[in-house]
């Protein structure tokens, strides 16, 4: 029978123990050895795939627990150590520093970054700091060759220990959404919409019939705020969402089109699993016009079946990308919604924000691929 060896630490007396996900991801059985050496069945009481956390349970009385620090006052450059069982050598010891906080690895939290040797069997093994509180779980490493190179990273205690509360008390983890698809937002688009600086969170595609469409927010907006708080990185939208109770009335704050507005969403639960829908092909192409031609653009009307299908009041289709435009990224089938921050929902409106744009600066267009909303940047030579 494959067997699995993994770490982790006891959080009460009675015998609830914190661990990995992953390290007990599809066991039949689970069994904790002790540092004493006593070997005990554990019971699964609930594992959080997203956050990497999973809480066990043994029957057991007067066990040792550990002290909980907190992850926020950790500090780039402080001492910290690990224990775990590497390779399966029990109760081993390593020490390092903290090389980062809230190092993104494009998982649903950030993560401590330190340089503490850890390899297999480490995982879901208590980060202490030098008072000998936990601040993390180890839980992975960066490597090319599968041993430890000098990256390791580590949840934070605090995201854990709402995560196993969650845990112990229903045995899941309930998150909030509100049904949008989320890209970064680079300089160049920052700059050429007006956005003050690089920050938010571009809406590719929203959900229809989700919390975020009732509210009133579009593809091509930029999630600037949350309830008030501000949305740094693309990343910490759904950490913040994902905070927020299900039924939560909340305020997204969304640049559009060089202007600022509050939207109020109510928040919806996280189903299991939500299942996306793809656009389907456009219709047969209607006769293009050369509207656009100086940057490269051949584009068209949308059919009344085209604007039902693709969800949108108007627009008009690509049906021909060269030069300028072909350079920026689009192509045939793509669908432009707004250019140089003007929406645009007929042929008329699209020649009329063209010629209107200042051709010495790159050209913003939005526009849609299938479900999914992005900018791009033309640059007229």
């Amino acid at each position: 029978m494959p067997r699995g060896v993994g770490s982790g630490f006891i959080l009460t007396a009675d015998g609830f123990i914190m661990t990995n996900a992953h390290v007990v991801e599809g066991a039949d059985d689970v069994i904790v050895t002790l540092t004493d050496k006593r070997e005990l069945k554990a019971k699964i009481i609930g594992a959080d795939k997203r956050t990497d956390v999973a809480v066990i349970k043994i029957e057991a009385t007067g066990l040792p627990v550990v002290k909980i620090g907190d992850s926020n006052r950790v500090r780039v450059g402080e001492w910290v150590m690990a224990i775990g069982s590497p390779f399966g050598l029990d109760n081993t010891v390593t020490a390092g520093i903290v090389s980062a906080k809230a190092r993104e690895t494009g998982d649903f939290l950030p993560f401590i970054q330190t340089d503490v040797a850890i390899n297999p069997g480490n995982s879901g093994g208590p980060l202490l700091n030098m008072r000998g509180e936990v601040i993390g779980i180890n839980s992975q490493i960066y490597s090319r060759s599968g041993g430890f190179q000098g990256i390791s990273f580590a949840i934070p205690i605090d995201e854990a220990m709402r995560v196993s509360e969650q845990l112990r008390a229903t045995g899941r983890v309930v998150r909030g959404r509100i049904g949008v698809q989320i890209g970064e937002v680079t300089k160049e688009v920052a700059e050429s919409i007006g956005l003050p600086k690089p920050a938010g969170a571009l809406v590719r595609s929203v959900e229809a019939g989700a919390p975020a469409a009732l509210g009133g927010v579009e593809a091509g907006d930029i999630i600037t705020k949350f309830d008030g708080k501000t949305i740094e990185r693309s990343t910490d939208l759904p950490r913040l969402v994902g905070g927020t109770k299900p039924g939560t009335k909340s305020t997204v704050t969304v640049f559009r089109r060089g202007a600022s507005r509050d939207l109020a969403v109510t928040v919806a639960e996280i189903p299991a699993e939500t299942p996306t829908r793809r656009a389907s092909a456009p219709a047969e192409p209607p006769k293009p016009s050369g509207a656009g031609q100086a940057v490269g653009l051949a584009v068209a009307e949308l059919t009344d079946a085209q604007k039902k299908d693709l969800k949108l009041k108007g627009g008009v289709r690509v049906t021909a990308a060269t030069e300028a435009a072909a350079r920026a990224g689009l192509r045939e089938g793509d669908v432009i919604v707004a250019v140089a921050n003007t929406e645009v929902t007929t042929l008329a409106e699209f020649e009329a924000a063209l010629n209107k744009a200042d051709r010495s600066k790159p050209i913003n267009v939005l526009f849609r691929r299938g479900e999914m909303a992005q900018f791009a940047l033309i640059r007229a030579r």
